[in-house]
């Protein structure tokens, strides 16, 4: 089975003011479609084929590139557009929250840390969340399409909330100001989601 483009679960709209609806549609459409795209013809008649994202991001050979940046790509699109809700906001509960508070401290030195990694990634990446086996939350940011379930990323776990800071993400909406569209995805997080992921992955 060749893997399809998701539908998103709101309108390109919904997350306005803080994410724009024309930033949505062409992310999605032709960003997120593109990635999904080409990672079909880089695994097509390759023993990747019918493979799970993951199970391809796992055991990736990084020099491979066409596989890595549109496999990367694929995924963290897909992940991106789970955690966001127009009824998010609002701050984790529950064994997320004791686990975010194990790590940093408070919420508030999350959303601190969080937003550093997010705005020092040089050029194009992500901002990370990951849960390491036995439920370890930590921060940590990848360059281009790269996430911590490849190998050797220098950021390890499994990604349970990620924030996309590459231009095409902001740049209709917000400019140079990346701080700004930090801020602003706060506000459409979907925490339920996020420790649905963390509850599947510790």
């Amino acid at each position: 089975m060749a893997f399809e483009l998701p539908k998103l679960p709101y309108a390109y709209d919904a997350l306005e003011p803080h994410i724009d609806a024309r930033t949505m549609e062409i992310h999605h459409t032709k960003h997120h479609n593109g990635y999904t795209t080409k990672l079909n013809g880089a695994i097509e008649g390759t023993a990747l084929e019918g493979q799970s994202i993951e199970d391809i991001l796992k055991n990736l050979d990084m020099s491979n590139g066409a596989v890595r940046n549109n496999g990367g790509g694929f995924y963290n699109h897909s992940l991106f557009w789970s955690v966001l809700s127009p009824d998010g906001g609002g701050s984790p509960s529950g064994e997320l929250a004791d686990a975010i508070n194990a790590a940093f401290g408070s919420f508030e030195s999350f959303k601190e840390k969080f937003s550093t990694a997010a705005g020092t990634r040089f050029g194009s990446g992500w901002a990370w969340l990951c849960v390491q086996p036995g439920g370890k939350v930590e921060i940590c940011s990848t360059p281009n399409q790269d996430n911590s379930l490849m190998p050797n990323t220098g950021c390890g776990g499994h990604p349970i909330l990620g924030l996309d800071v590459w231009e095409h993400a902001y740049y209709l909406n917000y400019q140079n100001r990346r701080p700004d569209y930090v801020n602003a995805f706060f506000n459409v997080i979907n925490w339920n989601k996020v420790a649905e992921l963390f509850a599947a992955n510790k």
